[in-house]
């Protein structure tokens, strides 16, 4: 089967796909800019491999900049257990490929070729990696059935599968079932996530829930960030501060109303709303929602802070930070398609509030079954819950407890990934030819 599946897919899934991706590229910015990101992909990296010092590699692949801060940790206690070890890391998005580009600890950083077995061959041949790690979710068939091919380990961390997840169609189990049977470990965040995988018969990999790194990163990085003091303590002294993170519009048809309520019975209340998409067009509909009704700053603007009662953010990148300065969270995307990351909020001790659209997630209901986040499905209920919070410091304090708590309780997946890959590098650097 794994030959015919091989085959079907390159014939039937691959040319289409190509098609498809070139045309929207003629109206997607996005896309476009992946594609003429990879033109000179096998060129760059030649000459980045040839330049890279001796040592064993490592190859880590993520989808997008939210699954490389989930490959991070990995790659900072590589680095630091082992300095010689050579890290190139490869996105599938340009968003993710372009913020990255400046992070130090990798020795390459790179697209992966979109996946015909041609490309996946001279990829791989040319970064011959001891050992290779794909990050949740982005398995490209053919890089996997060449890694194989030449015998290169492969490790899925962080892995999640749903119960209801597509690739368990008749069809689509069956060519899955050939991909997964080439991976040799695959680490769940959860042991449902291994219930999930184990529903395709596999023979050949690990299947192990080990725990999500994204706690450690948050912890990491969260600790980091408390020495930073971005949002200067003159502008948040004596306010009672919410932070709303990647909001979306269909959040804040909700949440600014909700604002604009509690500010009548608190006049201490101060909003930093961090927009997902930033947009000069965004910012000015949220300032023209707000015109009369409450003042407004932009962060870029914030040495003239004269008392606002809004800031929205028009920079990425800065979010966890500016969780550090609020007495409680409110995280977007819960009313739109599904949330942002929870942790970041939760790991600061302050009680998190989300909308109805959680379900993409498994944090966010653990997070409310251990009384450390709300669900709010509309005004009313948001008004209400965050009003509560505020008025009340004990209850707060307990439910940020109860969310720094959670966080802390689910530390160590990186140790526990890194017993699985120290001794594949081991074991290839002292013999076994790349």
């Amino acid at each position: 089967m794994h030959t015919i599946w091989r085959l079907l897919y390159n014939v039937i899934f691959i040319p289409p796909f190509w098609t498809a991706l070139h045309i929207l590229g003629l109206f997607n910015r996005k896309v476009a800019r992946g594609i003429a990101g990879r033109k000179t992909l096998f060129a760059d990296l030649e000459k980045t491999i040839a330049a890279m010092p001796a040592g064993p590699r490592v190859w880590v692949h993520a989808s997008s900049m939210g699954e490389f801060e989930q490959a991070k940790p990995i790659i900072a206690a590589l680095k630091a257990r082992h300095p010689d070890v050579r890290i190139i890391a490869s996105f599938f998005s340009p968003s993710g490929y372009e913020h990255s580009r400046k992070y130090t600890l990798a020795d390459a950083i790179v697209y992966i070729p979109f996946d015909s077995p041609g490309g996946a061959r001279r990829f791989i041949e040319l970064m011959r990696p001891d050992v290779a790690v794909m990050v949740r979710y982005d398995i490209w068939p053919n890089h996997i059935w060449e890694l194989r091919a030449r015998s290169i380990p492969v490790i899925i961390a962080n892995a999640t599968m749903s119960r209801r997840t597509l690739r368990r169609l008749p069809l689509l189990r069956s060519m899955h079932q050939s991909v997964y049977n080439c991976i040799d470990s695959i680490l769940t965040v959860a042991e449902s996530d291994v219930a999930a995988f184990r529903a395709f018969r596999l023979k050949r990999p690990t299947v192990k829930a080990i725990g999500d790194t994204r706690y450690d990163q948050v912890a990491t990085r969260s600790a980091e960030a408390r020495k930073r003091h971005i949002v200067p303590p003159a502008v948040v002294a004596g306010k009672n501060v919410i932070v709303a993170g990647s909001t979306w519009p269909e959040d804040e048809a909700v949440l600014l109303p909700a604002f604009l309520g509690l500010r009548e019975e608190r006049a201490d209340l101060l909003l930093i709303l961090t927009p997902h998409e930033p947009t000069l067009e965004h910012i000015e509909g949220i300032e023209r929602e707000l015109a009369g009704r409450a003042t407004t700053i932009r962060f870029s603007a914030l040495n003239e802070y004269d008392g606002q009662d809004v800031i929205i953010v028009d920079s990425i990148g800065i979010l966890l930070v500016l969780y550090a300065s609020a007495h409680l969270a409110y995280v977007g995307g819960s009313f739109r398609q599904g949330i942002h990351n929870v942790l970041e909020a939760a790991v600061y001790g302050i009680p998190v509030l989300f909308g109805p659209k959680h379900r993409n997630s498994h944090e966010p209901l653990m997070l409310v079954e251990r009384g450390g986040a709300f669900i709010v499905t509309n005004e009313e209920e948001f008004r209400t819950t965050a009003g509560n919070l505020l008025r009340d410091d004990r209850i707060r304090t307990t439910a940020g407890d109860r969310a720094s708590s959670f966080v802390r309780s689910h530390l160590g997946a990186t140790e526990q990934i890194l017993t699985f890959i120290e001794p594949l590098l081991t074991t290839r650097s002292n013999g076994t030819p790349r």
